[in-house]
């Protein structure tokens, strides 16, 4: 294979290395893995990958990676692809595929900047983006980060290196922004910042045994906070771990977090009446940098072995409280880690300038769970999760944040239109058919073409 990177097979010894994931439970085995440095390597594998009726899969930090990459499948890694420039003037970053959101954070700051990144800066900037993007901080104020796209470089599925743009090539503009890795590898991507000089933020922890009178406070002044104000929660039972602050070390508690566009008095005072609501035993909300934004989830860095789950919810009511508290309460004996609902709305809900196929506007609540243990007890943990998910079902919503889908879940055409609505998946295909008629890009949620060739 003609390419500068690394072409590695499985008794190559820095195969392991290159197929690494984020999650220790979900191990790749690829026929074959290449580490691309260019676009150009990117075509040839593709086309290498098509000549030999290999599916095509691409990692970079390897937070989401369906498990079924295995001996049918190219592996593509992206984290050579680090090219990062950014423009003060025209406030815009473009960032090569293997570059992760703390990088591009940095990069902006410098100049007053700050793209729309999620809640863990370790994560890969393109891959978030094509999952739609959903920022703790600034989603609710400027919507998702695929709404800032204004420029994609993108190797399809016949090995054609295309400049995709709203105005050349628009129906795959459309379909890569929420189609999450069906329609090609994207290599560089261009977005906007916005300028903001700092928020107010962090979390607020509470007893778990508190989290009925904490979140009844929560569920009525989540509803009333300007757009410029973000928040989410998560039930939590931690490990006992020398890294985190001490009165978290082992502990039950509620994660509320917490952020603002603005001053720290005007943050003090929007988050008066929660922090009213109980007494902390943590509380780490302050004037913060952009870069910073990881204080407001505190997402776990390191890989480690979890299973996990992700759905909307159409309402976060009275009764549906008091479902949660039921099903991960202080007596509900649930073991899983972290059970977490955001408040969405806000600018996540419009139609951004340039439409996309993010399929998520209108959803007011999203909840995402996961539970950490040794691979041989990862089934009881998906039994938890289960439990997790039937009690809420009633308020579940079809619609739900791409990249909250597990990659065991949405593994069915029938479910993965359900999570698109009809129209829309009905468009996606369409754009499939066009850009990858023989499903080369399959190792994901996939969006089949229509009419696939049988065996796709």
């Amino acid at each position: 294979m003609a390419v500068a990177g690394p072409v590695l097979e499985p008794s190559d010894a820095a195969y392991a290395a290159e197929c690494a994931t984020y999650n220790l439970a979900q191990p790749t085995s690829p026929a074959v893995v290449v580490g691309v440095t260019s676009a150009a390597d990117v075509a040839h594998a593709v086309t290498f990958a098509g000549r030999h009726g290999l599916a095509v899969a691409v990692k970079n930090a390897g937070h989401q990676v369906v498990p079924s990459v295995g001996a049918d499948t190219l592996l593509i890694t992206t984290t050579r692809l680090t090219g990062l420039e950014v423009d003060e003037i025209a406030r815009t970053l473009v960032v090569g595929a293997g570059v992760r959101w703390h990088e591009a954070l940095a990069a902006a700051d410098k100049v007053g900047l700050a793209p729309l990144a999620g809640s863990a800066p370790g994560v890969g900037v393109v891959g978030y983006t094509l999952g739609g993007g959903l920022s703790p901080l600034l989603g609710r104020a400027y919507g998702y980060a695929a709404d800032r796209v204004r420029r994609m470089e993108v190797v399809t599925a016949d090995g054609v290196i295309r400049t995709v743009t709203p105005t050349e090539e628009p129906e795959l503009f459309w379909a890569l922004l929420g189609g999450k890795g069906n329609f090609g590898v994207v290599t560089r991507i261009e977005f906007t910042a916005v300028e903001i000089p700092g928020f107010y933020g962090g979390g607020l922890w509470f007893r778990g045994e508190d989290m009925a009178e904490v979140l009844e406070v929560w569920r009525t002044w989540a509803p009333t906070l300007p757009e410029a104000a973000s928040t989410s929660f998560a039930v939590q039972r931690l490990p006992q771990d020398d890294a985190l602050p001490e009165p978290l070390r082992g502990a039950f508690v509620l994660h509320v977090r917490f952020s603002h566009l603005g001053t720290a008095a005007a943050g003090e005072a929007l988050v008066a009446p929660l922090r009213a609501a109980g007494t902390p035993v943590l509380d780490s909300l302050a004037p913060r940098p952009v870069q910073e934004i990881g204080a407001v989830h505190v997402d776990p860095v390191d890989p480690l072995p979890y299973v996990e789950t992700g759905f909307g919810l159409r309402e976060f009511s009275a009764e549906t409280l008091e479902a949660l508290v039921d099903a991960v309460g202080p007596e509900s004996g649930c073991r899983l880690v972290t059970v977490e609902v955001r408040a969405l709305g806000g600018a996540l809900d419009r139609e951004p300038a340039t439409a996309n196929a993010v399929p998520s506007r209108g959803l007011p609540f999203v909840s995402f769970a996961f539970g950490v243990a040794a691979p041989a007890e990862l089934p009881a943990m998906d039994e938890e999760l289960a439990k997790y998910a039937a009690a809420l079902a009633p308020w579940a919503d079809p619609r739900n944040v791409v990249n909250f889908v597990a990659p065991d879940e949405a593994t069915a055409e029938a479910d993965v239109r359900r999570l698109y609505g009809t129209e829309r998946y009905g468009r996606l295909a369409a754009a499939k058919r066009a850009y990858d008629p023989h499903n080369v890009f399959r190792r994901n949620h996939n969006i089949r073409p229509v009419s696939a060739p049988t065996g796709a």
